[in-house]
């Protein structure tokens, strides 16, 4: 419907106002009238346009462009600006942010990447980039057959055999100076330390044993008195089977047990005596007097034949 000066005039004659009056509220009700129009109009085109035509234009620009993008349920899911996807063989530890983006990585993928390697982290097989965050199974199958892992970057026991990279290893140590408090020289084999006089820092020479092992190692002898066999050490929680060849037992050096001359609070102290046991010694002396030999142990309900024998090394009668 159009509405004109003249109508507009006709209607505001009716009402009596004076004729400048009805002029002027004739231009202003068409200017509104007009605007209302323009706007309504304008809106409704823009809406359409960037409702329907959305996802046809992020297409367009992205084939327009040469860049990548992959669909997911019918939207955009990441779009690779510059160059078209290519790809060729690349090392994950060296290859640059240009070469990753052209194999169709996100930028942030390629942050990822650069972060892990300036930690330290190092791709040692190709599996080792599946774990790359944000990389999906089907871009890992595709990347899979170009990936190429420098031989820097391998495993050291792929080239070297056991007694090869031992002979190296020893080869290092004898050139490079290193902190002998810290880190200490473990023996070779045919090596031994006596376990009778060892102090930490030689039991610590021992493969397989540190700090924690070589002071229990020290308890366990002052406790003892010292050791008659390298099977004893086996008493220890834990201890590794394959030290014990290398530790080699003086029975000479075992601080002996003066069994007729300590007190019940004295005999209880030591790791191979019990409670009845030891009552037992007391009761004995106390009734036969000093004990001259281990039959008389042998004799005893409390005492078992591997009581015995354990015993045995550490009694002076």
């Amino acid at each position: 419907m159009t509405i004109s000066f003249a109508d507009t005039m006709f209607f505001f004659d009716n009402f009596g106002f004076y004729k400048t009056d009805r002029i002027a509220i004739a231009i202003l009700v068409i200017v509104i009238a007009v605007c209302a129009v323009i706007f309504s109009t304008g809106g409704s085109d823009d809406s359409g346009i960037f409702a329907s035509d959305d996802n046809t234009q992020q297409k367009d620009d992205a084939s327009a462009r040469g860049g990548v993008s992959v669909a997911e349920g019918g939207k955009g899911y990441y779009y690779v600006e510059g160059s078209k996807t290519q790809l060729f063989p690349f090392d994950p530890n060296t290859a640059d942010s240009t070469q990753l983006l052209q194999l169709g990585l996100q930028p942030w993928m390629v942050r990822n990447i650069y972060k892990y390697r300036a930690a330290g982290g190092v791709y040692r097989k190709p599996s080792d980039f599946a774990r790359l965050y944000g990389l999906t199974l089907k871009q890992y199958k595709i990347l899979e057959p170009y990936i190429r892992i420098s031989e820097d970057y391998r495993p050291v026991s792929e080239f070297y055999s056991d007694d090869t990279y031992a002979d190296s290893h020893n080869a290092a140590h004898s050139q490079i100076p290193r902190d002998s408090m810290k880190y200490p020289y473990k023996l070779s084999p045919g090596e031994t330390v006596l376990l009778n006089s060892a102090d930490t820092t030689q039991l610590k020479k021992i493969p397989g044993i540190g700090s924690a092992y070589a002071k229990a190692i020290v308890r366990r002898r002052e406790k003892l008195g010292g050791f008659y066999s390298a099977s004893q050490l086996r008493e220890i929680d834990g201890f590794p089977e394959e030290a014990l060849r290398y530790v080699k037992v003086d029975a000479s050096a075992i601080r002996k047990l003066k069994i007729n001359v300590l007190t019940y609070s004295q005999l209880r102290q030591h790791p191979y005596l019990n409670y009845y046991q030891a009552r037992d010694i007391i009761d004995f002396r106390r009734v036969h007097g000093p004990l001259k030999s281990i039959s008389q142990l042998e004799m005893m309900d409390s005492f078992t034949p591997e009581d015995i024998k354990a015993i045995r090394h550490y009694i002076e009668f």
